[in-house]
């Protein structure tokens, strides 16, 4: 829903300025960790089957659990989930860091580490997922802003700063990144743990964990509007995916790059990223939401197509910029909207379904991009993957309109004033 934007913006309040700062930190480490995991892989083995195993182990927990997560979130205080998650992955690094000290690093070691870390990243995420609604009252406006503010501090600290760091530290010992990690997460633990509660599902209302799991599939399948906001991060992320397969391969042999030119551009990536989050809001108020996401649908094919025909650094790293503008700007606008329209009890499991529908077509796009390559050349994924970001487009054209947006936001925000109507009633 468009907003005025000469009206003074409310402040976002105590409680999120405090997750934000934990999630900044926790961005950081991670953008350290994932740096340095395929460094510390490839120290101890040079075997390809077993490095892309060690990559695979932290996404295959969502496809196993992802759903199930979910569902246990909807039933636990999301706080204490989310400090205790933090809290155990820090004490799995430190484990990690010791083993390391006393010679016991290997293989499946690091198999395990990232498969445990990527479970604790069900439960974190999907929880704060729901908190942040909870602690903003779902109100739409001041979710955009701070999701804007989230996603900006993913794209800088885990995308732009926490890489290069992380490459720095393993120079100075290989467990060392992970020490790093570990003490955000100890970070951002403390922090959380200090927010309100949120008080967990009466047990009289639970049902079994596989009926509740499938209970937020089914809600986000029946809802045009939400289906279509998780279908063009699932088309996006098959686009995407059969392109990064083969992006070092690209840079090397269509663009001539180098180590350092490669590296620059994804720094283009990152900081398009960061200015994608940071122009969000004003584009949706002056657009609406709606006319946002098909706005970065056309965008997302447009940057997508000049890449698989740019024949320089120089083009293909603003096509990049514009690329990442606008799949953050397309990550906040959808989820802010789906915080804003999902009701509180079935937060987590909505945004479970969502993400592991999104998670799911990666390896296939994945898949689809090294056969492209082979077979057609290293431009080909990306042509072909345009055609998918054009399909997006006439999903955002028919499932995510501004009307669809304005009047799912409207009836979430009547229901929300007769719970509060009879809340006070109840209390009087």
């Amino acid at each position: 829903m468009s907003s005025n934007p000469s009206q003074p913006k409310a402040p976002l309040p105590k409680a999120f300025r405090r997750v934000w700062a934990a999630a900044s930190v926790s961005s950081f480490g991670d953008g350290v960790y994932l740096t340095a995991l395929p460094l510390l892989a490839a120290s101890l083995t040079r075997d390809p089957l077993l490095l892309s195993v060690i990559s695979a182990a932290a996404l295959l927990p969502w496809l196993m659990f992802g759903l199930v997560g979910g569902a246990l979130v909807d039933r636990w205080d999301r706080r204490r989930t989310m400090w205790l998650t933090d809290a155990a992955r820090a004490l799995l690094l430190f484990a990690a860091v010791a083993g390391a000290a006393a010679g016991w690093l290997s293989v499946p070691l690091l198999i395990a580490l990232a498969f445990l870390l990527g479970m604790g990243q069900i439960l974190f995420d999907t929880a704060a997922a729901a908190y942040v609604p909870e602690i903003l009252d779902r109100d739409a406006a001041l979710l955009k802003r701070a999701n804007a503010r989230l996603r900006g501090s993913v794209d800088v600290l885990d995308g732009f700063v926490g890489p290069p760091a992380g490459s720095f530290l393993f120079t100075l010992g290989r467990a060392v990144p992970l020490v790093v990690d570990a003490v955000s997460f100890v970070f951002s633990s403390l922090v959380i743990r200090l927010l309100p509660a949120s008080p967990p599902r009466p047990r009289a209302d639970r049902r079994p964990l596989l009926k509740e799991a499938a209970e937020g599939a089914r809600y986000l399948l029946r809802s045009p509007l939400l289906l279509g906001l998780s279908l063009r991060p699932a088309l996006g992320n098959f686009a995407f995916s059969a392109g990064t397969a083969v992006f070092v391969l690209f840079a090397q042999e269509e663009l001539h790059l180098g180590a350092t030119g490669f590296g620059l551009l994804l720094t283009c990536e990152a900081v398009g990223g960061f200015l994608g989050s940071l122009l969000s809001g004003r584009v949706s108020d002056r657009l609406g939401t709606g006319g946002a996401l098909i706005l970065t649908a056309v965008l997302l094919t447009i940057a997508q197509t000049s890449i698989g025909l740019g024949d320089s650094a120089v083009p293909v790293g603003l096509a990049l910029a514009v690329r990442a503008a606008a799949l953050s700007a397309t990550i906040v606008l959808s989820g802010s909207v789906r915080q804003a329209i999902v009701p509180g009890e079935l937060m987590g499991r909505v945004a479970a379904a969502s993400r592991l529908l999104a998670l799911g077509a990666a390896p296939l796009g994945a898949l689809l991009g090294g056969w492209l390559a082979t077979a057609h050349g290293l431009r080909a994924p990306y042509l072909v993957g345009a055609v998918f970001l054009g399909a997006s487009t006439l999903i955002s054209l028919t499932m995510t309109s501004n009307r669809k947006v304005e009047a799912a936001l409207a009836e979430a925000e009547r229901v929300r004033a007769t719970e509060r109507t009879e809340r006070s009633g109840a209390v009087r």
